[in-house]
This record gives structure tokens, C-alpha cells and sequence, in this order.
């Protein structure tokens, strides 16, 4: 499961590092790093896909969206029997706090 989540969030890491850098610019001196390089990557992305550049980084962002919810619910239905179970825990402790806050020895015994 580790080694899923390293696989997810490596690449949307890079990816979002690359972008950001490059989108302002800051360069260390790196070609790929420069505003030039980012804006070359998205008119050839938009010319093999047929679409106007702009509209590539919006559409990158939806996908990472999606695909992080479906990762997330394939985590969750592996796991639900202990979810579950911390779920009816953390109901249980909560009930038992309620009982200790009502009780007769807790009210104040202010006029």
C-alpha cells in the first residue's frame, strides 16, 4: 500500500514542482525549469491534442482530482473492515463521555 501511494504522489509531486517553477520562472538555470521550456510543452501538448494550450493545465488538474478520489476509495474498500471498526470505537468513547458529562456529580450546584 506504501509503495501505491509512493506511485501516486511522486509523479503529481514532480509534475506539480515542474509546473510551478516553471510557470514563474524560476529557472536555477535549468532549460526545462524556464518559462520558455513551460510554454513550449503546452503548445505541443495542445497541438498533438487539438486544443488551445490554456486549456491543458485545468484538464491535468481534473484528471489528478479524479484519479486521487478513485485511489482514495480503492484504499478505503481494502481497508473498510478497519475503518469500521475505529469508526464504532471513536462512537463507543463518544457516548461514554456524554454519560460522564451528565451525570449527577458533574452539574453545577450553583442557585
Amino acid at each position: 500500500m506504501k509503495t501505491l501511494l509512493l506511485l501516486w504522489a511522486l509523479p503529481i509531486t514532480i509534475l506539480g514542482a515542474w509546473y510551478g517553477l516553471s510557470y514563474y520562472d524560476m529557472s536555477f538555470g535549468i532549460f526545462m525549469l524556464t518559462r520558455d521550456a513551460h510554454d513550449l510543452v503546452f503548445q505541443i501538448y495542445g497541438n498533438v491534442l487539438g486544443i488551445p494550450p490554456e486549456t491543458i493545465p485545468p484538464l491535468v488538474l481534473r484528471a489528478i482530482i479524479v484519479d486521487s478520489l478513485i485511489l482514495f476509495a480503492i484504499i478505503g474498500f481494502r481497508r473498510r473492515k478497519q475503518i469500521k471498526a475505529w469508526w464504532t470505537a471513536r462512537q463507543e468513547k463518544s457516548a461514554e463521555l456524554c454519560e460522564v458529562r451528565a451525570s449527577a456529580e458533574s452539574l453545577s450546584s450553583a442557585p
